[in-house]
């Protein structure tokens, strides 16, 4: 004979509290600082400043290059191509080197970043989107709602997140930027970027750059916002998009102030 389940008084159930709804993230506005000159025939696909000069990848099959550029006039002060099969993505440096992904091909690329020589290259299953680092991981987004953080050394995977806003699943993360601790992420297709808990992956707030998208993107539908730089030593924050002719150095306004 089986044991009576004990059950709860009806009254004693109405009370019991329901799980408390995820907080709405804040959203974000800006105000730019300065603009500067952008090659509207870069395909955007990754952005970081290290040294005094940003580092760009660019995608498209034939057309994809890891850039070392000057901030003031947009000018390439040195180039390398990655190979015509393969559509370039992400970029993040690690030490004396750059780190690179291509989209579809499954292959990863290691360059030395003093003369950009291809010293080597690692291999992931899906596709890959974007890179970003924190002091002992590199972070890869591929295009769903899920952040690797991966070893450094061997680009094995160590750990995921999956990245959530009021406890749905956010997907199409593309370009990656650590920013004081935080995970800032471009959204593929819109006009905001994701602030990111990377211990919880729960999205802390969004940053609506709308009307910097509506000013100034070019019409074509490709042309979408991507590409997140900071400046750690400056705290100077930058973004662009693909072929966008300007990047923008942007300081966040607090959503109380927010226009």
């Amino acid at each position: 004979m089986k044991p009576t389940p004990f059950l709860l008084p009806l009254a004693a159930l109405l009370a019991a509290p329901s799980p408390a709804a995820p907080a709405r993230p804040p959203v974000y506005g800006y105000r730019i600082v300065h603009t500067y000159p952008h090659d509207r025939d870069a395909f955007t696909e990754g952005l970081f400043y290290l040294d005094g000069k940003l580092y760009e990848s660019t995608g498209l099959n034939g057309r994809s290059f890891i850039r070392e550029e000057r901030l003031e006039d947009g000018r390439v002060l040195r180039s390398v191509a990655v190979a015509r099969q393969y559509f370039g993505e992400g970029i993040v440096n690690w030490g004396p080197e750059i780190v690179s992904l291509t989209w579809q091909g499954g292959t990863g690329f290691r360059w030395r970043r003093s003369d950009f020589a291809r010293t080597g290259e690692f291999h992931y299953p899906g596709e890959g989107w974007a890179l970003t680092r924190n002091g002992t991981d590199i972070i890869m987004s591929d295009g769903t709602p899920q952040l690797r953080f991966l070893d450094p050394r061997t680009m094995s995977e160590r750990r995921r997140i999956t990245v959530t806003d009021e406890g749905r699943p956010v997907a199409s993360l593309n370009e990656l930027e650590w920013v004081k601790g935080e995970i800032f992420a471009n959204v593929w297709m819109s006009s905001r970027i994701a602030r990111i808990d990377p211990k919880t992956g729960r999205v802390t707030g969004w940053i609506d750059l709308g009307p910097l998208v509506a000013e100034h993107a070019p019409p074509d539908e490709d042309s979408v916002l991507n590409g997140i730089a900071y400046d750690a030593a400056k705290d100077r924050l930058f973004v662009t998009g693909k072929n966008w002719p300007k990047l923008f150095e942007i300081r966040l306004v607090p959503p109380a102030r927010a226009r």
